[in-house]
């Protein structure tokens, strides 16, 4: 089961949709790149019948949404993306996401490292490409960014990212740590609730 498909945390008022990434969970399939998890996206919403809708993304999903966004932006009503990556790989997010790991809350989430690998090499590839941040300057989709307070990954990424798109917001939910939907699940729902009611 997708780790967010849970009654008790769903954005209230809104309709959901949770999709399992190809080989994990229920979902067929094994090893894929972002641009088949975007295709997925897309033939899901069309399945389902809908002309637009807001990507809600958690960690690895916030940066897939930022991608589908800027590659469908007229399938995407807005982007809320919740203690996400950002396009980067940086030595110095890498040093202090490694120091933190160890104070981390534990919650277990089931993956499976085959398409863990591929989908990270995936990522290494898009966030190389000589005009990835041109498209991110130029995506008119609104796009809310919220940090983890407690999170042992650093934010900065999220707020330069937020600053560059022409309709990007940065916000941190303070106290909370990356996998508040687990630990804070109020604090979880009201705020993925209040900001996709504001998109």
């Amino acid at each position: 089961m997708q780790y967010l498909e849970r009654d008790a945390i769903a954005p209230r008022n809104h309709r959901a949709w949770y999709p399992e990434p190809r080989g994990v969970g229920r979902s067929g399939g094994g090893p894929h790149t972002m641009a088949e998890a975007i295709a997925d996206l897309e033939g899901i919403r069309a399945a389902v019948g809908v002309g637009t809708w807001i990507v809600v993304g958690h960690s690895w999903g916030c940066d897939l949404g930022v991608r589908y966004a800027v590659e469908h932006p007229e399938a995407v009503t807005a982007v809320v993306g919740v203690a996400g990556r950002g396009p980067q790989r940086d030595r110095t997010w890498s040093e202090a996401y490694e120091k933190g790991k160890a104070a981390e809350p534990a919650v277990e989430i089931e993956w499976v490292p085959a398409v863990h690998a591929a989908l990270s090499d995936s990522f290494t590839e898009w966030i190389h490409r000589p005009n990835l941040w041109r498209e991110l300057a130029a995506c008119g989709v609104p796009m809310h960014f919220l940090a983890a307070g407690d999170d042992i990954r650093p934010s900065w990424p999220l707020a330069q990212v937020a600053a560059l798109l022409p309709r990007g917001r940065f916000s941190t939910v303070p106290d909370v740590p990356h996998d508040f939907w687990f630990t804070h699940p109020q604090v979880w729902t009201s705020t993925v609730t209040n900001a996709c009611t504001a998109s």
